[in-house]
């Protein structure tokens, strides 16, 4: 028969055990769960971020000869300051001397002056910043069709729009389509379409201009519409889009009850000189005749039915008119 005193030490023993496993138990739970928190993101917005979204985040820009660059260094004064980098993309500092800072991003500049300044035994923990105060090498070309071409800095975050509008933005006769040549793959230009007007700005692409880039606005089409019409004159056109002949007459308010219908003159311009192509708006309202697209630099005349000022002066008198016609900044969409 199992005495007291031994069932009392047994039941310790299995007390004991109990406890240790539910403390290694515990444990695991602990850690498992620590584990697994660690592997999921803390911010939600980063988790279902897009792949592709680290691709159009502002570029760090990089230290370029000509350029200067403000160094502070935390609590020591006379180390800080501005520099200019030289054409060989190296500074001279206080103490340091020439230090290669060309190709290196702020961050990393300051990181090698750190490094530097420790390794010397100058400073035991230096902390070093480095801001680009004026770029020399970091500018991006606006031309074409903008009031102020030229080379206007990217700094650091520059999105297509900043820099039309830091041109002056775009001008009358400007197109629909902005061509960015990259720097480093000019052999693949990037054209991007400019929305007709302010109320589409939302849905507008906007990518960052790199340093270096050349931003290219097209000039618009031209045709011109004279003659017995609503309201003659040169018409802008976007050259990715062919008008036909009725809707570019819709852009001059169409013609009017005395034009003779029978006798319309396009006048294009070929290789060999100008194409005289006589057409009849009558016929082509009525499908007897194909109703053709026009193209940039195009006259279309529509002459009076009382007048008979083509008969009597012929092209060079239309072409003459072209010349002198109001251009009207409109954009058929």
């Amino acid at each position: 028969m199992e005495s007291p005193m031994t069932r009392n030490r047994l039941l310790s023993r299995i007390s004991w055990q109990s406890l240790v496993f539910f403390l290694c138990f515990g444990m695991a739970i602990t850690g498992w769960g620590q584990t697994a928190a660690d592997t999921v993101p803390s911010d939600p917005v980063q988790a279902q971020s897009a792949p592709g979204a680290e691709m159009d985040r502002a570029p760090k820009i990089a230290i370029g000869p000509g350029d200067q660059i403000d160094i502070e260094v935390f609590d020591t004064p006379e180390l800080s300051g501005p520099a200019r980098v030289s054409q060989t993309g190296e500074v001279n500092l206080v103490v340091l001397g020439s230090i290669q800072v060309a190709g290196l991003t702020p961050n990393q500049a300051a990181l090698k002056i750190e490094s530097e300044l420790k390794s010397r035994g100058i400073l035991v923990d230096p902390h070093v910043t480095v801001s680009i105060g004026e770029y020399a090498s970091q500018g991006a070309t606006m031309s074409g069709e903008v009031h102020t071409p030229g080379v206007y800095p990217t700094l650091g975050s520059r999105r297509l729009l900043e820099m039309i509008a830091l041109a002056g933005g775009v001008t009358m006769t400007a197109g629909r389509t902005a061509t960015i040549i990259h720097h480093d793959d000019p052999q693949h230009p990037r054209d991007i379409a400019l929305v007709p007007n302010n109320h589409l700005l939302g849905a507008q692409e906007n990518p960052v201009i790199l340093p270096g880039d050349t931003v290219v606005i097209d000039r618009a089409g031209i045709i011109y519409i004279l003659g017995d019409v609503g309201k003659a004159g040169g018409y802008l056109i976007d050259n990715n889009e062919r008008l036909s002949l009725i809707q570019a007459l819709t852009l001059a308010g169409g013609w009017t009850r005395t034009s003779a219908q029978s006798k319309v003159i396009l006048i294009r311009q070929v290789p060999e000189g100008r194409e005289e192509i006589k057409l009849d708006l009558a016929h082509m309202i009525r499908g007897k005749q194909a109703d053709i697209k026009v193209s940039n630099g195009d006259i279309l005349f529509i002459p009076s039915s009382l007048g008979k000022i083509f008969a009597y002066q012929g092209i060079g008198a239309v072409v003459t008119g072209a010349e002198q016609a109001v251009v009207y900044g409109a954009i058929y969409k």
